[in-house]
């Protein structure tokens, strides 16, 4: 079993090679299954409950952003991020619809999915198509581009033309990943039916999230202004947008992360060692959903996000893989390809001594 990835355990991200992380037994996989079974959502009530917990407080902070705009500017901005944190909550409810682990009813995930899908401007039927691609090849070398962060391997890199290693290079760059990550998403992955989300589910997905955001907006300026929309709620949708993209870029890009060739990939030791449980502060983690413990939920899915830390918790089992701390994880920008020798993340100036 890898050594954990510990605030203490990892002070240096250049360790030594690691050992090659061992395929997950299949019993154990299936005991470890029937447990995570325990914590699929039964009742409806559970997450009503998150979902007013969430959705009313976003309403209120939007509201007094909106009133405060004219004449105290200043509160307005320290508010928005407070605001942010709650749209990322909706959009993690979307994810777990989109799993159908939300609610207990496919047609009440369904409605409530593409409600938070609008909130968060994502087309829901065709997110969910993609995302469950990401899960079904999270890890696998020969199955990259699914919903997850561009990443090349080390002799790949090598391979390219100057012009290609630069546009590689300012994709990975931070300010382009979190900085304009949340418009790219916006323009290009939600609002254009792409991929394997394109054909009528998919296009009917987009079509419908759109023609919903085009009355939404009308309504909303009718109402409150443009301002209100170009003050409040889109300095709202991206800060909560670079925080999603971070979230997911720091859930899978770590330095003992697992990637491996088609033939060799596992699903169950794919989830367990190439997710990482997120350690946050306690109002992190309920802010983001617990989608930091982002191992079990790759694990199985259907588990919902707010069940996520109790199945940790309870179950020790579950304890093991690449722990990531806060502080700790701003270290992972550094990291930007996969060494297929070291097995391992590594940085650009690593791939380039040999």
């Amino acid at each position: 079993m890898p050594v954990l990835l510990t605030d203490r355990a990892s002070d240096s991200l250049s360790a030594a090679q690691p050992p090659p992380i061992p395929p997950v037994r299949p019993d154990a996989a299936h005991a470890w299954r029937s447990i995570a079974a325990r914590y699929h959502t039964r009742r409806a009530a559970s997450g009503l409950i998150q979902l007013a917990l969430t959705l009313i407080p976003l309403v209120v902070l939007l509201s007094v952003m909106y009133r405060a705009i004219d004449t105290h500017p200043i509160a307005a901005l320290l508010v928005a991020p407070i605001a942010a944190g709650f749209l990322l909550r909706t959009f993690v409810i979307m994810h777990d619809c989109a799993h159908g682990s939300f609610l207990p009813s496919r047609g009440l995930n369904d409605f409530v999915g593409f409600i938070t899908g609008v909130l968060t401007f994502t087309p829901f039927g065709q997110w969910r198509r993609d995302h469950a691609l990401h899960h079904a090849a999270s890890g696998d070398l020969d199955r990259r581009g699914h919903g997850d962060v561009r990443t090349l391997t080390v002799r790949e890199y090598r391979e390219l033309t100057p012009r290609e290693r630069l546009k590689y290079r300012l994709f990975r760059n931070p300010l382009v990943m979190f900085g304009l990550g949340p418009l790219y998403i916006v323009v290009n992955s939600r609002r254009l039916p792409q991929g394997a989300s394109k054909g009528p589910k998919g296009d009917a997905s987009v079509h419908a999230t759109n023609a919903t955001l085009l009355l939404a907006t009308f309504a909303l300026v009718a109402l409150f202004g443009v301002r209100a929309l170009l003050l409040v709620y889109l300095p709202v949708f991206f800060l909560a947008g670079a925080a999603g993209i971070w979230l997911f870029y720091v859930q899978h890009q770590f330095e003992d992360t697992y990637w491996a060739g088609h033939q060799q990939w596992d699903y169950a030791t794919a989830a367990l060692y190439g997710s990482s449980y997120y350690r946050l502060p306690r109002l992190l983690a309920w802010v983001t959903g617990n989608i930091g413990v982002h191992h079990i939920h790759h694990f199985d899915p259907r588990i919902a996000s707010f069940n996520l830390a109790k199945c940790y918790r309870e179950n020790p089992e579950f304890q093991c893989g690449p722990v990531l701390g806060f502080r700790q994880s701003f270290r992972t920008i550094s990291l930007k390809l996969w060494d297929e020798e070291g097995r391992r993340m590594t940085g650009f100036d690593d791939a380039l001594v040999h």
